[in-house]
């Protein structure tokens, strides 16, 4: 989450969060921020195979190994997770990625876990690769454009990341020698791409036609995003400031044209730590094949 949104200014942008805290009190709000909720999902149709679990964990904007880090990596464990998906903003400095690694070791053994860049990632002058190392050395793939595959219960499942889109998001390079499958899941740390997705599928420069035609082979089933923090501060569900890159979206599914979205509420705080009628988030899908 970075501090605009629609031209806000920073000044304005804690002056309303000020005003938010001195509404509700401090004390509700900086005990919420310390909350670990979890919100339980199904996806598909359940069959005879078992689902795969997914377990989503959004700009965690680790600063340090605390007692809230490590309830949230109890929680994690206690999940059971299959696959564990790290949709940016997992720090917000380089010097933190040691912090990020500490976190890691924390989590249990999955069959595979991804991630990608947030905003932060990049504004803070992070390097990819040295996140990618990070990561790594504790199994996860970071996915800057890329797309890999997994194997679960007899099906085939695609997994794409995009980069952040302060960066150079691009679903084609995202997709360059990838085949198609019924279970197709897209990461995107920005839930704005969605609408970007929508607009290249529309075709509008005959230019885009070869990649038009490329895009309709692959059509995500769902597409997991974070960034927006649900509002940070958003007193009885009203979020007024949202970082640039939010698009139309605050927190949870949209299931309208396009891939089926869910954004998540994110773990941690940018700016200032409090959070208020947006409590901490794990999000975690049981996902049934497909057909």
């Amino acid at each position: 989450m970075n501090p605009t949104h629609r031209g806000i200014s920073r000044r304005r942008f804690l002056g309303a969060l000020g005003a938010g805290l001195a509404a509700a009190g401090a004390g509700a709000s900086l005990w919420e921020t310390r909350r670990v909720t979890v919100t339980r999902h199904a996806l598909g149709s359940p069959g005879t195979a078992p689902p795969l679990r997914v377990v989503q964990l959004a700009d965690l904007h680790l600063r340090a190994l605390d007692a809230h880090a490590e309830r949230v990596a109890e929680v994690v464990t206690e999940l059971r997770p299959g696959v564990i998906v790290f949709t940016g903003d997992s720090v917000d400095r380089l010097d933190t990625a040691g912090v990020l690694e500490d976190f890691l070791r924390l989590l249990p053994p999955v069959d595979a876990a991804f991630a990608v860049l947030g905003n932060w990632e990049h504004l803070s002058a992070e390097q990819p690769e040295a996140l990618r190392r990070a990561y790594g050395r504790h199994g996860v793939r970071l996915l800057v454009n890329e797309s890999a595959t997994l194997e679960h219960a007899g099906r085939r499942v695609l997994v794409t990341g995009v980069d952040d889109l302060r960066g150079a998001p691009s679903i084609h390079r995202a997709l360059e020698g990838a085949e198609p499958a019924a279970d197709h899941l897209l990461l995107a740390h920005s839930p704005a791409f969605r609408d970007e997705l929508a607009a290249l599928r529309a075709g509008p420069h005959p230019a885009w036609s070869r990649w038009t035609e490329r895009l309709e082979r692959f059509r995500p089933a769902v597409m997991l995003s974070g960034h927006t923090h649900g509002g940070q501060v958003a007193p009885f569900g009203w979020a007024p400031l949202r970082p640039r890159g939010s698009g139309r979206y605050v927190a949870g599914w949209y299931r309208d044209a396009g891939p089926h979205l869910y954004v998540s509420r994110g773990i941690g705080t940018s700016l200032i730590p409090v959070r208020l009628g947006s409590p901490p988030e794990v999000a975690v899908f049981d996902w049934h094949p497909a057909g």
